[in-house]
């Protein structure tokens, strides 16, 4: 049989929740990587790390909507730096063609 204090400690115990910090996504952290490093190599790097910076900020947006995951704002200007990224890599070719 329970005591009334052991059945307060339960009850305590019970409506005690355990709460974390959201943590940041890890593919939202390497698509803003990524996107930063699109814009510091030469074309095809640029690209391929443009293109990875699109991907990783997708998976790192959808990862996001999950409450325990940061990082939706994070992968939404990834993917808007990869996009830009693209186009920087495209310039670049195009002055290293001519």
């Amino acid at each position: 049989m329970c005591t009334r204090r052991q059945g307060f400690i339960f009850f305590l115990l019970m409506e005690t929740q355990v709460t974390s910090a959201a943590k940041f996504s890890v593919f939202a952290i390497i698509a803003i990587i990524a996107a930063i490093l699109s814009f510091a190599t030469g074309p095809f790097l640029g690209l391929v790390f443009a293109l990875v910076a699109i991907l990783f900020g997708v998976i790192g947006m959808v990862s996001a909507m999950r409450s325990s995951v940061r990082g939706g704002f994070v992968g939404i200007l990834s993917i808007l730096a990869g996009i830009v990224g693209i186009v920087a890599a495209a310039v670049k070719a195009v002055m290293w063609l001519f």
